[in-house]
């Protein structure tokens, strides 16, 4: 089976779905993992880059892809470029499991790139794509105003039980984005917030997602 991930951010992929894509690999899937913006500092672009490799190395995801465009500008991008880059990824992969950010994130970025995917698994494009999930990322799915279209509220959740020190383990290697608790993004924010989730389904650690389609 083949599984595409998109996040916004170097990192997000991690946060998101860290634990779930180790299960996938650990079934036999291949995890493919676009990587949509990059700092337009080209130091900090490659310490990034390189440490998405790393991560993904350590993971062992099939592929890398990094679509190179400016984080925070993406409204400045035209769209139709935008959505036919996240559209030729998904073509040339052809996923049957997409896993998107989630449209209510706190980043404008987060929301560009869910509304792009959208557009590159609509049915009659992408027939190969069975289920479509998005994920929450610590700090950004929380932090957003209180309203309803910015609630995220799983209905899929995932045993990641035996692979959460595998999602810690890739999170410290992301080592210019992983701050101190009582930040969410700390080891520990990560650990309470898969252990709130596996407690929704009875287990020790969970990752949980909105199920957007799903056709079996």
């Amino acid at each position: 089976m083949k599984v595409l991930v998109f996040a916004p951010h170097n990192d997000d992929e991690v946060l998101g779905a860290g634990g779930t894509i180790a299960k996938h690999i650990a079934k036999g899937d291949e995890v493919y993992v676009c990587e949509v913006t990059a700092s337009l500092v080209e130091s900090r672009k490659q310490l990034m880059q390189n440490e998405a490799r790393k991560v993904h190395r350590f993971l062992g995801v099939k592929e890398t892809i990094f679509l190179d465009f400016p984080v925070v500008e993406l409204p400045h991008v035209e769209t139709r470029k935008f959505n036919n880059a996240v559209t030729e990824v998904t073509a040339r992969i052809q996923p049957e499991i997409v896993y998107i950010p989630f449209s209510g994130d706190m980043h404008r970025d987060h929301a560009m790139v869910a509304e792009a995917a959208m557009v590159a698994v609509r049915p009659i494009a992408a027939p190969y794509v069975k289920t479509v999930l998005a994920y929450e990322t610590l700090s950004e799915t929380g932090w957003h105003y209180p309203t309803a279209d910015k609630a995220f509220i799983p209905n899929v959740f995932i045993d990641i039980t035996e692979h959460i020190e595998d999602k810690v383990t890739a999170m410290e290697m992301y080592e210019a984005q992983l701050k101190e608790d009582p930040h969410p993004r700390s080891g520990e924010g990560i650990r309470a917030l898969a252990k709130f989730r596996g407690g929704t389904i009875g287990v020790s650690y969970a990752e949980a997602f909105m199920c957007i389609r799903y056709r079996d």
